[in-house]
């Protein structure tokens, strides 16, 4: 990755820059058995519709909260680096009632109808797919994002020093993801070529940054699981083989 990278979206470019061909996130879900793997150019393509999706449809503007009620999941790491790359701040858990937007996932659509502003949600089901009935005073991602366009320039540019993501509490700068991303690569021994098999969810920084910011910025990619715990452990072991998986965080 290039030492100037200072924003998420930047890590993004220089992967897509150094090998779009490559895997970056390989999604499992073990109570459906669903896999999912998406190369750097196609991550950076769900990016890009997005980060149109949030500018130019919903409005938003760099400095909106947005409150992120996702699970780990591959769509959860793509609308994280959408609010980076239009310089939204992600509230990861955030209370929708205080936020300027809120994307939902299926199980928390009540809470997230206390936000006023723009709502958009998604079903999570295996390859994207949307809702077999729209969810009322939502918009279905799955519905809206095809349409948008391939390619993303945000009308105003991000600040790297700017409120990039609140988690657990905390809230750090686009930079300040950036940097914490590096040092967890560092800790971990990763480098590029790395596969990070991820068990943890998205509601802590750990999680995050196993599971998305520490293997991007060393030039790495993410085995993501969700419902782990299902898996038994000869499971374990032969996915991390079939992966060749290099680190596991569980």
């Amino acid at each position: 990755m290039n030492a100037s990278d200072r924003t998420p979206a930047d890590l993004l470019r220089s992967a897509l820059a150094a090998d779009p061909g490559r895997p970056l996130i390989t999604f499992y879900d073990d109570a459906t058995g669903e896999r999912v793997e998406l190369s750097v150019a196609t991550f950076a393509n769900w990016v890009s519709k997005t980060a149109n999706l949030l500018q130019g449809d919903l409005g938003a503007e760099p400095g909106d909260r947005l409150a992120l009620l996702l699970p780990a999941h591959w769509q959860s790491a793509v609308w994280l680096l959408a609010c980076a790359s239009v310089g939204v701040v992600a509230e990861v858990g955030g209370d929708p009632a205080d936020a300027d937007l809120v994307v939902s996932g299926p199980d928390t659509l009540e809470e997230a109808a206390a936000c006023a502003g723009e709502r958009v949600a998604l079903a999570l089901r295996p390859l994207g797919g949307r809702f077999p009935q729209p969810p009322a005073g939502f918009a279905d991602y799955a519905v809206e994002v095809p349409g948008q366009g391939d390619r993303f320039a945000p009308f105003v540019p991000v600040d790297a020093e700017g409120p990039g993501l609140v988690v657990g509490g905390e809230e750090l700068s686009y930079a300040g993801i950036v940097g914490r991303a590096r040092e967890d690569a560092a800790k971990l021994g990763l480098g590029p070529g790395s596969r990070v098999l991820s068990g943890l969810g998205y509601d802590t920084w750990d999680g995050l940054s196993a599971g998305l910011f520490a293997a991007l910025a060393a030039g790495g990619s993410v085995v993501l699981c969700r419902h782990l715990d299902r898996l038994p452990a000869e499971g374990l072991a032969q996915r991390t083989e079939a992966e060749r998986v290099t680190h596991t965080v569980r």
